[in-house]
């Protein structure tokens, strides 16, 4: 049986070989559950193949479940892994198949769907395992604040213009009320134009141009914000996760963590390609 701190080593790091294979080996099966959540949704393949996807969905299920109590064996402090977003994710990627046992009835066909369809959180999963995926979001909490008030300026915007047309238009024009102008005035600035209810006055038409332009001008905005982030953050190769508070955001040369400051379980390539580990003093990186 593998130790401890082995298990760590494969399952939430990725400098070993047994790591990456077990990255890769969960992308596809994380690939594989949405495939099948989107394949039970069409009732010809459903129909035909029920208890093959049951049974596929069942295996699934089980070795998410396996890998969620992995996790939660092998961390220093289970409740903060539980807690966390990975975590909270873990668990939405299985619960949906144990609750479909316990919602029973005809009347509740519904729910057991909505529930069901839960499952497709499991894509969620793919940003742990992927470089990308982590610095993008790392990229948009750093921008955060500024992503906020660019929100809360594009909602003053539109709550002016819905107003403004309110009271231009009238009800008699399809701008029936406030929160209606509203609607309009995010569709108009969005560029997306669904077209059921415009304008007909002229300064309606030319207040409704304005809107169009400005809403090309600010799409840029998001973007921008996300993309300065991006290209100050530095890119960290090491994917060492600190097994005490899970922080995995090091620098490559790191022994200890930087947020709690718990030695590192590093492997450090030297000469002849194997590793060494980087454990506590007492030679136990649980301790």
């Amino acid at each position: 049986m593998l130790r401890k701190d082995k298990l760590y080593e494969i399952i939430f790091e990725a400098d070993t070989r047994e790591g990456k294979l077990f990255d890769v080996a969960l992308i596809f099966l994380i690939l594989f559950s949405i495939a099948l959540v989107m394949l039970d949704s069409i009732q010809g393949i459903s129909g035909k193949y029920h208890q093959l996807l049951r049974i596929a969905e069942w295996i699934v299920t089980l070795t998410f479940t396996i890998e969620y109590i992995l996790r939660i064996y092998i961390v220093q402090k289970p409740w903060r892994y539980i807690t966390s977003f990975y975590g909270i994710v873990d668990l939405l990627a299985i619960i949906p198949t144990y609750m479909g046992l316990f919602v029973v009835g005809g009347q509740s066909l519904i729910v057991i769907r909505a529930i069901r369809l839960l499952r497709v959180f499991r894509i969620l999963k793919l940003t742990r395992y992927t470089r990308a995926g982590r610095f993008l979001v790392m990229a948009m909490i750093r921008s955060r604040e500024k992503i906020f008030i660019f929100l809360f300026f594009v909602l003053t915007l539109v709550i002016i213009f819905g107003t403004i047309m309110y009271i231009v238009e009238g009800p008699e024009h399809g701008f029936t009320s406030i929160p209606t102008s509203i609607y309009w005035a995010i569709v108009t600035l969005t560029t997306v134009g669904y077209g059921d209810i415009s304008p007909s006055t002229g300064l309606g038409q030319f207040l409704a141009s304005l809107i169009m332009i400005i809403g090309y001008a600010i799409i840029a905005v998001p973007t921008g914000i996300v993309t300065s982030e991006m290209l100050s953050a530095r890119i960290h190769a090491n994917t060492q996760v600190c097994s005490n508070c899970l922080h995995d955001r090091h620098d490559d040369d790191a022994l200890f963590c930087k947020k709690c400051g718990h030695p590192l379980h590093l492997n450090h390539q030297n000469g002849n390609g194997s590793t060494s580990g980087q454990v506590s003093p007492s030679g136990d990186p649980y301790q």
